[in-house]
């Protein structure tokens, strides 16, 4: 029996959760490890919360939320190459719905110090996605039938794409769909303050000294200017993370993917609000280096700059000239 025609169970509608207590049996290529029954922990996840047991930093869940939009795309992919019945295809993809929408977020409780290319957190996703496909169907947890993390729920994937190209995703994410319209709304609204207030007369200050006069307006539209060059900034330092890892597996090659399957995984993983992830100019690099990351990092230094020297206009209220205080902001809680 082929995949394309392999029959279908049915799907319960059961919600998140397992109502267990006790531990339960697992296996991996380590053996059999026992782990906490009400949660869809893979086997080794046990072992990696103890082995890196530094600190309480977590993997963030806008990783996690990413790694759902992999999940999904890839078996939406395997599915159209006919490796994956559509009966798997789809209950994948409910299952990546359901981590993307961070249903799924206590079930996965890593720390960010791991072992390389994010292995933990792709079989935390593998055994996760897999156990809660299981209990969907009305199979036996810890058992490997009818989903299999890693023949099914990880088909065509490596750790070594699939965490870069999430980590990508999430940063797509935050960049795109918070951090630039909070300061896009934020610029506005200062330019908007500039023109309200661009007749009002008042001291201007160098080095905490007073000088020559200014408005109120031509004060603020530089501060305005310095928040729309910001934004343009960060956008430009963003532009490598459209480049995605996604379909190189192991070593960048795309080994055991389906032929072709990087173009189509790439317009599968796209997030809203991203309205580009073009396929990878070399996947070897895309997967093999950081370059993207760090630059979108420096980036963000852009708005923090623009902000740090907004905030430190406190100091214009310090000339002798023009007395205490020269403007004045609405106490927000005790001591500010």
């Amino acid at each position: 029996m082929t995949a394309a025609n392999e029959p279908a169970p049915r799907v319960l509608g059961l919600p998140v959760g397992l109502l267990a207590s006790g531990t339960r049996r697992e296996t991996d290529s380590l053996g059999a490890i026992d782990v906490p029954a009400d949660r869809y922990w893979a086997p080794r996840r046990n072992g990696s919360l103890i082995h890196f047991s530094i600190g309480d930093d977590r993997m963030p869940k806008a990783v996690y939320h990413a790694y759902g939009q992999v999940k999904k795309a890839a078996a939406i992919v395997n599915g159209q190459a006919g490796r994956l019945p559509a009966w798997k295809t789809d209950l994948i993809q409910r299952v990546s719905d359901e981590v993307i929408a961070g249903k799924l977020d206590e079930h996965f409780p890593l720390y960010v110090w791991q072992t390389g290319s994010g292995t933990q957190s792709n079989i935390e996703h593998e055994r996760g996605d897999q156990h809660r496909a299981i209990q969907l169907v009305g199979g036996q947890l810890g058992s490997k039938t009818p989903i299999h993390p890693n023949d099914h729920v990880n088909m065509g994937q490596s750790s070594n794409d699939t965490f870069p190209t999430a980590m990508h995703i999430a940063a797509v994410e935050s960049i795109e769909g918070h951090l630039l319209p909070s300061v896009g709304a934020l610029q506005r609204a200062i330019q908007a303050r500039a023109e309200r207030w661009r007749g009002v007369v008042k001291i201007g200050r160098t080095h905490l000294q007073d000088a020559v006069p200014l408005t109120v307006g031509q004060e603020w539209s530089g501060y305005a200017h310095q928040l729309a060059q910001a934004v343009d900034r960060v956008s430009a330092s963003a532009e490598g993370l459209y480049e995605l890892a996604a379909g190189g597996t192991a070593v960048g090659t795309g080994l055991n993917a389906p032929e072709g399957s990087a173009r189509r995984w790439l317009q599968r993983s796209r997030p809203p609000p991203a309205v580009r992830l073009p396929q990878p100019r070399i996947s070897v690099a895309a997967q093999g280096g950081l370059d993207a990351m760090v630059g979108a990092s420096a980036g963000l230094r852009a708005p923090g700059r623009a902000l740090m020297k907004i905030a430190n206009e406190s100091w214009l209220a310090s000339g002798r000239a023009a007395g205490w205080p020269s403007w004045s902001c609405r106490p927000t809680k005790p001591g500010s």
